[in-house]
């Protein structure tokens, strides 16, 4: 041994060879005694962090843990400085091989827990491309350390991939664009398959959330379809997650209704809006003087965001009201413009002034 290498007794490779298999045999225990105890863990808990962390230790490989150790116990013996240099650079390839293994078996075990209650293929398909792009960026930084680890110089390659990633990105910005909006819409969630939303002047039930592309069904049954991009850039109106409805509408009654009727109908209005369990009543007001009617304006909460039913309530109240302004004889109002004839002596009447050479020829 001292032949190889010269200056190491044998009490110095015992030591070397000792620290290399203890470090490597104690490395290994704490890791199956970690993985037990989160194991026992995670079947107590409903969090899905102990769950990811005993998936990733259990894929410690022995062989990088014995790099590790090997390099340990080379402190021990008298190495030369090429020799040294190699194994502590296989030491750190080992422990970046395995930090990528553990970052890897992450991204899977997150991947699977995201993506495997939703059961909308576009989404899974957004979910796989945003995680191949997350393992490709792993493995690439870890490519990257591993070759400056052996002495590689990739400032070069460093910037080639920065220059080729602008061209591309460059070339196919509009693609990107989408591809992220998607990926956003994935895990923001402003809306999902089947909500119904209004997008400016378009309206409809989700349908379909692609990479590229969202379509709706219109009222019409007609196919709405925005690019992801777009639709992230205007105001979305998501009528599935509405808790409730606030209905407001203007109750036009007829001028000549005498002042006792005035009074009664905010009562009137109220009697019938309360007599609903499924509606919370908010006011009634007399607010304004119109060119034809007497304006009262009606507010309550409808407490299901269902569309038909709101309708229906809404029915019941305006045929309630109908009904009770038959019965105290409150008239509606309806537009109508009035035509008033001058009277001889009315100020108004020879109104505007006619020219005198105009006079002159109606007289004539």
């Amino acid at each position: 041994m001292e032949y190889f290498l010269p200056g190491n007794d044998l009490e110095n490779w015992m030591m070397a060879f000792g620290v290399a298999i203890g470090s490597t045999a104690a490395m290994y225990f704490i890791r199956s005694i970690a993985v037990r105890k989160l194991c026992a863990l995670s079947q107590r808990t409903t969090t899905r962090i102990d769950d990811l962390v005993t998936r990733m230790l259990s894929r410690t490989y022995l062989i990088f843990l014995l790099a590790i150790g090997v390099y340990l116990g080379s402190i021990f013996i008298i190495l030369p400085d090429n020799y040294r240099l190699v194994v502590s650079r296989i030491a750190i390839a080992a422990l970046l091989l395995q930090l990528g293994i553990w970052g890897d078996t992450g991204l899977r075990a997150w991947r699977a827990q995201v993506l495997g209650a939703s059961g909308d293929g576009a989404r899974k398909a957004s979910g796989m491309i945003l995680f191949f792009l997350l393992r490709l960026l792993l493995w690439t930084v870890a490519f990257l350390m591993m070759l400056d680890n052996f002495g590689f110089n990739i400032t070069t390659l460093v910037a080639s991939l920065g220059i080729g990633g602008i061209a591309v990105a460059l070339a196919t910005q509009n693609i990107l664009g989408d591809l992220f909006a998607s990926l956003s819409i994935m895990l923001d969630k402003p809306f999902e398959i089947g909500d119904f939303i209004i997008v400016g002047d378009a309206l409809g039930a989700v349908e379909y959330i692609g990479l590229k592309t969202t379509r709706l069904r219109g009222l019409g049954g007609e196919q709405i379809v925005f690019s992801n991009s777009d639709l992230l850039k205007s105001r979305i109106h998501n009528h599935k997650r509405m808790q409730s409805r606030r209905v407001a509408f203007v109750l036009r009654v007829a001028y000549g209704t005498t002042e006792a009727q005035l009074g009664q109908i905010p009562d009137l209005v109220r009697a019938i809006v309360t007599a609903r369990e499924d509606v919370d009543y908010e006011r009634t007001h007399f607010f304004r003087y119109g060119e034809w009617s007497l304006d009262f304006e009606i507010v309550y909460h409808f407490r299901s965001p269902d569309y038909v039913l709101h309708m229906d309530a809404q029915q019941d109240i305006l045929l309630g009201i109908y009904r009770a302004f038959e019965r105290e004889r409150i008239q509606f109002a309806h537009p109508l413009s009035v035509i008033r004839v001058a009277e001889p002596n009315d100020p108004i009447r020879g109104w505007p002034p006619m020219p005198a050479a105009q006079g002159a020829e109606l007289k004539h």
